[in-house]
C-alpha cells in the first residue's frame, strides 16, 4: 500500500448501476457492477479534477491478488484497484474473458 494512502470511510451510490455501497475505507469501486469514479491522484486523497467515471477494463494477477484495471472513461488514466471478496465474481470472469 501506497504511504500516500488515506483511508476514507465512505457511503457511495454507484453512478453507472445504482448499487448503494458500503464503504469500509477500502472501497473505491461498485461489487456489483464493478464501475469506479476518478476522484484520487493517489489512493485516498480525494484530488483528482476529472470526476469521470471508470471503466474495468481488465484484470490482473500478482501472487495470489487480483487487481481490476479501470479507465476512465474522459481522460483515459489508469488504475488497478485490488479484488474484494465481496465483488459480483461472474462479472470479473465476463472482464477477464473480454467480454465488456
Amino acid at each position: 500500500m501506497s504511504l500516500n494512502f488515506k483511508k476514507n470511510k465512505e457511503d457511495f451510490t454507484c453512478n453507472n448501476c445504482g448499487q448503494k455501497v458500503q464503504g469500509d475505507g477500502y472501497t473505491n469501486h461498485c461489487m456489483r457492477c464493478l464501475w469506479s469514479k476518478h476522484v484520487d491522484i493517489s489512493p485516498g486523497d480525494r484530488a483528482a479534477k476529472c470526476g469521470g467515471p471508470m471503466r474495468p477494463v481488465g484484470v490482473e494477477t500478482k501472487g495470489k491478488e487480483s487487481f481490476l484495471v479501470h479507465e476512465c472513461v474522459l481522460c483515459k488514466h489508469r488504475k488497478k484497484n485490488r479484488v474484494s471478496e465481496d465483488d459480483n465474481f461472474d462479472e470479473i470472469i465476463n472482464i477477464s474473458s473480454g467480454n465488456l
